[in-house]
């Protein structure tokens, strides 16, 4: 009988360490989570960003940083400003103005965040620290390989590189910037959208002026132009994202340079321009100009023939994109008003703002003075 109960209890042993390890096998690890349809899903997985460099990060995103120029303007366009835990120091100072739309627009979600580093175009100045006190689970930077991993090696986040700060005008580097972001924070439809109606916007600008011959076409100047801060009337770009989307003929373009420069004044006598676009923004500076030496601007044809208009900059801590698409229908009108007698700038204003934005805003912008109109010099 004792036999019996001893082979009793082992049978009944073996039975339990089955039991139990049947019933592991059924626990997802620390490692993973159950999906709706019961399978494992993994923790994390791996994305390639726009420098080519493979980041784990965790497979769902609550909460991030932005780090670096453009990088903020990107996620609300991808709409996740909503996860943003905090905000550069250089983003807060501009945030409430309108000349930034997409801060102006969610401003309410980043104004009461926690700093988490100075920002600026020239260097990573992110602060460790807070970033580790805040624990997002992801950062996302457009600085250099190096910074970006010193910085994921100080805080122990992911560092995902999205941007490296374009500032042209319907550049692949945004559309692809967009789709990761958008695979990063689970908004693929959204991103996918407004990268269809970014290259709707471009195939329409380019199929309203493509055949018109360049000797029916103004010669146009963009003058006081915002970038690294304000500039007077020789403030201007070659290769200018609003002019080229157009194929019209910008006179910067005859010179060496690529972007924005500083051009001599007197070379803008000489070329003597149809027609000049100005930033509105920066209209105290030309003023000044024009106070000290009103010969100089009454010699240009474009002047005395009031043909000088309002162009409020799109670069702020990078390409405002919905701005620059505006500005770009707008010297379109101008410059070819049969090939754009359809457009009602406040109407097509209104239309990027919200499709970028989420709001309507250009009566905002133009309570600023930011609008599209003639400009005289010198008032």
């Amino acid at each position: 009988m004792k036999n019996i109960y001893k082979v009793a209890s082992v049978l009944l042993a073996v039975i339990l360490l089955f039991t139990g390890c049947s019933s592991a096998s059924k626990t997802p690890s620390a490692d993973a989570s159950e999906s709706a349809d019961g399978a494992a899903e993994a923790a994390t997985r791996i994305v390639t960003d726009v420098l080519g460099r493979e980041v784990e990060i965790p497979t769902k995103i609550n909460s991030i940083i932005c780090n670096g120029p453009g990088t903020l303007r990107l996620v609300c366009y991808a709409r996740g400003y909503d996860l943003v835990v905090g905000v550069e120091d250089v983003v807060n100072s501009y945030l409430s103005s309108i000349a930034c739309p997409y801060g102006y627009a969610f401003h309410d979600y980043f104004k009461d965040l926690p700093s988490i580093g100075k920002g600026g175009a020239r260097s990573n100045t992110a602060y460790e620290e807070e970033i580790i006190t805040l624990q997002p689970d992801v950062i996302l930077s457009s600085y250099s390989s190096d910074a970006i991993d010193e910085l994921s090696r100080k805080t122990g986040i992911p560092v995902v590189c999205v941007t490296q700060c374009e500032t042209g005008l319907f550049s692949k580097d945004v559309e692809d910037s967009l789709t990761l972001i958008g695979e990063i924070i689970g908004t693929q439809a959204r991103c996918a959208e407004l990268i269809s109606y970014m290259e709707d916007a471009e195939k329409d600008l380019n199929a309203r002026t493509k055949d018109i011959p360049d000797e029916n076409k103004p010669r146009a100047y963009s003058g006081a132009i915002t970038f690294g801060g304000g500039h007077g009337i020789g403030g201007t770009s070659a290769n200018f994202g609003p002019f080229t989307a157009i194929n019209a003929i910008n006179v910067a373009d005859e010179t060496d340079e690529d972007g924005c420069f500083v051009v001599d004044m007197e070379k803008i006598v000489t070329w003597n321009p149809d027609v000049i676009f100005l930033d509105p923004n920066n209209m105290e500076l030309v003023n000044e100009e024009y106070s000290k030496n009103p010969e100089y601007f009454n010699s240009l044809s474009a002047v005395r023939n009031g043909e000088v208009y309002s162009m409020p900059s799109y670069v702020m801590y990078c390409t405002n994109t919905e701005l620059a698409i505006i500005d770009t229908y707008y010297a379109g009108m101008i410059m070819f008003p049969e090939q754009f007698a359809d457009i009602d700038i406040e109407a097509k204003a209104d239309e990027v703002l919200t499709m970028f934005d989420g709001k309507a805003l250009y009566a905002d912008m133009k309570e600023t003075g930011l609008s599209y109109g003639k400009i005289t010099i010198g008032e």
